[in-house]
């Protein structure tokens, strides 16, 4: 005797995926109750299939939290016909007893529950090839600090030694320091450590060079090229700034304004607001990080050489330090950024 299944046509599956290293919880939900609760491997292909099987007909809706595992499976899931969205991690509502009894099944439970109720923004997906070329700019920019990190242990290396670096290098990290550095020998093992630190910076300095070609080339490209040229014309945005502007941003129209905009970027000030009472914060902790940390460099550049920019820092410096001051400045700036991206036209400084 065969079990006939359920025509589910018409209905709507709403798929809550905790996902980790090795494994999937996965939790359904109808409109009406919560179906099921399983384990799987972090398979998209396996889900789909399950979903077909067990739900034929059914308009699927998943979704999971932005993470390690990157837009693959939301990626594979839209190209299988399934609506899937990827969220914020803090957007997720969570009572307090969820939070006293932590468990990857509550976890994917309250990823569907608010998939259902449509508590859920999702976040952007960018395609395949602008998140390449994102790649290429965040490793340019990992290996640039681990060039810092490796300098910073050379010198202390040499201090633990007793070594003075000589004056006609003053603090450089010139091809005739390095090569001084090839000519020291603390003697013994030290000599071994000296050279594998030297050799880790002469690496990390060639990959560097090489990857700064790449990104110049990738600037040149038909894609970019225009806006690319445009942000050079901001105040404090140079080659690199731009690119990472570029490739990091996207499509500016997906942005309504400047204040959703000031937020991805982490620019927008905690608040909690009671009755008569109002209390402003920090800047929050959300938004892109690498992207904040790009603009406030610029931001430090750029009151050299916008007059403008320098008298609102100036205004301001008087009663706050300057660390908070060139926040205000950044603003402004991404507000020029924004204009010269959405308008696809240079940005000339007033006279």
């Amino acid at each position: 005797m065969e079990t006939k299944l359920r025509d589910f046509s018409g209905e709507s599956v709403y798929v809550g995926i905790d996902s980790h290293l090795k494994r999937w919880q996965v939790t359904l939900m109808s409109e009406e109750l919560e179906l099921q609760s399983f384990s799987q491997e972090p398979d998209s292909g396996r889900l789909i299939s399950f979903l077909e099987r067990h739900f034929p007909g059914a308009d699927y809706h998943c979704v999971y939290e932005a993470g390690f595992s990157g837009f693959n499976a939301q990626r594979e899931l839209a190209e299988a016909g399934i609506d899937c969205i990827v969220i914020h991690p803090a957007d997720v509502p969570t009572s307090d007893r969820e939070k006293r009894q932590k468990s990857d099944r509550i976890d994917s439970r309250k990823l569907a529950r608010g998939l259902k109720n449509g508590d859920f923004k999702a976040i952007n997906v960018p395609d395949v090839r602008r998140q390449q070329d994102r790649s290429l700019l965040r490793v340019h920019n990992r290996i640039t600090r681990d060039i810092t990190r490796v300098k910073n242990r050379i010198k202390f290396f040499l201090m633990f030694f007793g070594i003075t670096v000589p004056k006609e290098y003053g603090g450089r990290w010139s091809k005739g320091f390095r090569a001084w550095l090839g000519t020291v020998h603390p003697g013994g093992y030290g000599d071994i450590g000296l050279g594998c630190l030297r050799d880790q910076l002469e690496y990390l300095l060639t990959r560097q060079k090489e990857l700064e070609k790449k990104i110049k080339l990738l600037s040149r490209e038909s894609r970019y090229r225009t806006d690319f040229d445009n942000l050079l014309s901001v105040p404090g945005v140079g080659w690199q700034t731009a690119m990472v502007l570029l490739t990091e941003i996207g499509d500016i129209s997906r942005f309504s304004g400047i204040r959703e905009l000031c937020s991805y970027f982490g620019l927008i000030p905690n608040c909690h607001n009671s009755g008569e009472t109002v209390r402003i914060g920090r800047n929050t902790k959300r938004g892109n990080v690498y992207l904040k940390y790009i603009l406030l460099e610029a931001a430090w550049m750029a009151i050299r050489y916008d007059p403008s920019l320098l008298l609102c820092y100036k205004s301001v410096i008087g009663r706050m330090d300057g660390n908070k001051a060139i926040i205000k400045v950044a603003r402004k700036l991404l507000n020029r950024i924004r204009f010269v991206m959405k308008n696809k036209q240079p940005y000339r400084i007033c006279e």
